[in-house]
Parts: structure tokens; sequence; C-alpha cells
């Protein structure tokens, strides 16, 4: 991992003003109370993987708040999850606390208000999590602001197990793979928060559930790519053809009929709000290359023409 910042090259009279300059105020816009400031350390270390920020770090006692000066100053929405190596840490946040230790994680909103309490030095990982991209692994009501998880047992070791081994062999990995294993460790996390404590079989429902859920909002978000494959779409999320296949069972249609599914369905949701565009427009934009074979796959679904869409019957 690569050396952000440390105080272990600073007099001890320089430290914590040193951390508050380079770390509260530019890395991270949060305010910081230590409890015995003259003896301050900490360090930060961080490692990519695609969208996920990997941070190893080690605090002294502290408070840590972000109130919403600081999150004015935010360029980017995401989670932050925390995985503790030693030490002890609060968490408040809307209301709630979830204490973490050795034996527990906790996950919270890094765009909403929180306080941190560190009692004691704490050392852990941080992830830096993408809001939007996590929040598609979850069913709408299930999508987490804050939240705790058991690193001990389950889904949870896995998790923190999965988090130790990139934090020590990621260095060596292209940066394709790398962004591959972010999207996984995403997969996993959700996984463990989405399962109850030891329910394994819930969790591999689960873990399908949510997966899928990441590939159809991938899918959308490509959907206008005439050349769109089976093959492109394994790929970008960091899975087999075989796997992808699997995930798309519960769908009763295969994955390359549910593209074609969901391409009319939302060519029928442009037609219907009278959008503007022409048809062929609409059939181009989301994938079709072809107003003839768009018009024959709409009849055949929907038993009218494209240009019958909105009309009186």
């Amino acid at each position: 991992m690569d050396l952000v910042f440390s105080t272990d090259d600073l007099a001890p009279t320089q430290r914590y003003s040193a951390w508050r300059d380079a770390i509260c105020d530019v890395y991270v816009h949060v305010d910081v109370k230590a409890t015995d400031p003259d003896n301050y350390r900490g360090f930060i270390r961080e490692a990519k993987f695609g969208d996920v920020v990997m941070t190893d770090i080690l605090l002294s006692e502290q408070r840590i708040r972000r109130n919403r000066e600081h999150i004015s100053k935010l360029d980017k929405d995401c989670y932050y999850l925390q995985l503790i190596h030693r030490g002890n840490l609060s968490v408040l946040q809307h209301g709630s606390t979830h204490r973490s230790n050795a034996a527990r994680g906790a996950i919270f909103c890094a765009t909403e208000q929180y306080e941190l309490q560190c009692h004691g030095e704490v050392r852990s990982f941080y992830l830096e999590i993408p809001r939007d991209d996590f929040a598609q692994r979850f069913p709408r009501e299930r999508i987490p602001v804050s939240a705790s998880l058991n690193t001990t047992r389950g889904l949870g070791r896995i998790a923190t197990e999965f988090c130790a081994t990139l934090a020590t062999e990621g260095s060596k990995l292209e940066d394709t793979i790398r962004a591959g294993l972010g999207n996984q460790l995403m997969d996993v996390l959700a996984f463990t928060l989405l399962s109850s404590e030891g329910d394994m079989p819930a969790a591999e429902g689960s873990v399908k559930k949510a997966r899928l859920m990441s590939v159809q909002r991938w899918i959308e978000d490509h959907i206008g790519n005439p050349h769109l494959s089976l093959e492109t779409i394994a790929a970008a999320n960091g899975m087999s053809l075989r796997y992808l296949h699997a995930l798309f069972e519960p769908c009763e249609m295969s994955a390359s009929e549910w593209i074609w599914n969901r391409r009319l369905q939302l060519c029928y949701d442009c037609l219907a709000r009278g959008d503007g565009r022409s048809i062929t427009l609409i059939a181009f934009d989301h994938g079709f290359n072809s107003s003839a074979h768009f018009s024959t796959l709409f009849r055949r679904k929907y038993g009218i023409s494209p240009r019958d869409v909105g009309r009186p019957r």
C-alpha cells in the first residue's frame, strides 16, 4: 500500500498539527480533537481497487466529526466501512451508535453528519465505497445508512480476510484485475449486510440476488451499445461467462433474452412518454441497429406496432 502520511519522522510537538493540516483539512475534511495531542501519532496507507479505496490507518485516541461544512466540500458520495485490527471505536450517525472492534465492523455514510470516538489507539482498515454503486446491490428498502457486521464468522470473516489479502497482495496485480477485485469486494460486503449472522443458506440467495442487480444496472448503463456482448458484460463485472448465465436463471430467461426484453421495455416507456424523438432514434439509442428488426420484436412482444403506442384503441 502507498504511504499517504505518517507522523513517524516528525518531532512530537509537530505531529498533531501536521496531522490536522495534512489529513483533516485536505484528505477527509473532518474536525478532530485528540485526547493527548502532545503524544499524537498516526499514519495512512492507501491502495485503490477500481472505485474502491482501501486505507490502512493508525489513529491516536480522539474524537472525529464531520459536519455540514465538511460535507459541502466533498466531491464524491460514498460509504466508509471500518474493520478494526486493534482498539475500539464508536460510530454515531442518525441517532444510532455502532461500536466496532476486532470482532465487529461498522459501515456508515460519508456524506451524512457523523461522529467517531476512538477509545485508545486504533488500527484499522477503512474502505471508501461508491454509494450509488454499492446501493444497487440491495433491495431499495434495505439500502444501508449505517450498520454493524460481525467479522468473526461467516461472510463477515470472509470479507475481513479478503481485505487483508488485498492489502498485502494488491500491489502486485494489474489495474484491471484490481478493479474487478474491488467489485467483488463490494459484492461480498453487500452479501454480508443482507444476510443475518450465521445464516449461510439465506446469504447464498442474497449473494446471487445482489450480484444480479449489480450486473443488470451495468447492462442498463451500456444498453445503447449495439455491440454489447455477454463476454463483454462478464469481463466488465469480474465474472466468468458461465457464472453470468447462472445469475440469470431465476429470471426465467437467458441473459441475452433479458437484454433484448429490457431494450424493448425502455423503448416502450420512451414512446409512451412521447419524448419528441423519432421511433428510429429511440430504437437506435437503446441498442437496436435496424428499425425493421426493432419493429418486428416490438410487435411480437406487445402486439402493436411502435407507432400505435399511446393511441386509443
